[in-house]
């Protein structure tokens, strides 16, 4: 199966690793992995802002980048969820992907550390995963995962909402942090660097020794 990947603008400029791991995970599940150079924004953060003349420029142009793929693949469940809502590209999050459409829940993947999973509110509720995460987690060999207290709730991040609204949003973040250190985790994992970014600020500003890591990067191990 040639698949692309959307990289998504946070991967590319802070999280580069989670990319990488992407597409090494995709490609040990037997796709053949492109990289459209001409890719950009997918408009999430303009469309969340309010700025919807400059959101739908962005979401015209995808069509055509992705043009000629068996499928589309992102390690950001936000980004997934924008891109279907504004195209008609079928565009997957990683574990949708490797679940649902290749069938495939164990990825060959060895992590011999204590894991804890947040489900971000983009692949709860907008692409409704479900499980599909922890199924992925759980074949991982020698891995050690916990459930985390509470986890359906909202780490606080929200894009421009932890900007515009910091206070409740450190507060949301609080009770994340909260839950992470009850679970006696080495690292918090999830589908969206935008909330490893938050949450994993927090840990470190709080001297925690709790690491954060994409989903795809446990996979990919």
């Amino acid at each position: 199966m040639r698949v692309a990947l959307l990289v998504t603008c946070l991967v590319d400029t802070l999280f580069p690793r989670a990319g990488i791991a992407t597409v090494r995970v995709l490609e040990r599940a037997g796709c053949e992995v492109d990289f459209p150079l001409d890719q950009t924004c997918c408009g999430q953060m303009h469309r969340n802002t309010g700025a919807a003349r400059e959101a739908e420029r962005l979401a015209a142009r995808l069509p055509a980048v992705f043009a000629g793929y068996d499928a589309i693949v992102t390690p950001s469940a936000s980004c997934a969820a924008t891109v279907r809502e504004t195209t008609d590209l079928g565009v997957f999050e990683l574990s949708e992907f490797l679940v649902d459409q290749l069938g495939v829940e164990d990825v060959g993947a060895t992590f011999p550390h204590r894991v804890t999973y947040h489900p971000t509110c983009h692949s709860l509720r907008a692409l409704r995963v479900g499980d599909k995460p922890l199924r992925l987690l759980r074949a991982v060999r020698d891995i050690d995962l916990v459930e985390l207290p509470d986890a359906q709730e909202c780490c606080g991040f929200g894009g421009t909402f932890a900007i515009k609204n910091a206070d409740v949003s450190l507060a949301m973040l609080d009770d994340k942090l909260r839950s992470v250190r009850a679970t006696g985790a080495q690292v918090c994992a999830a589908a969206d660097c935008s909330c490893l970014m938050h949450i994993g600020g927090g840990l470190r500003r709080a001297g925690d020794g709790v690491r954060t890591l994409h989903l795809a990067e446990i996979l990919a191990s």
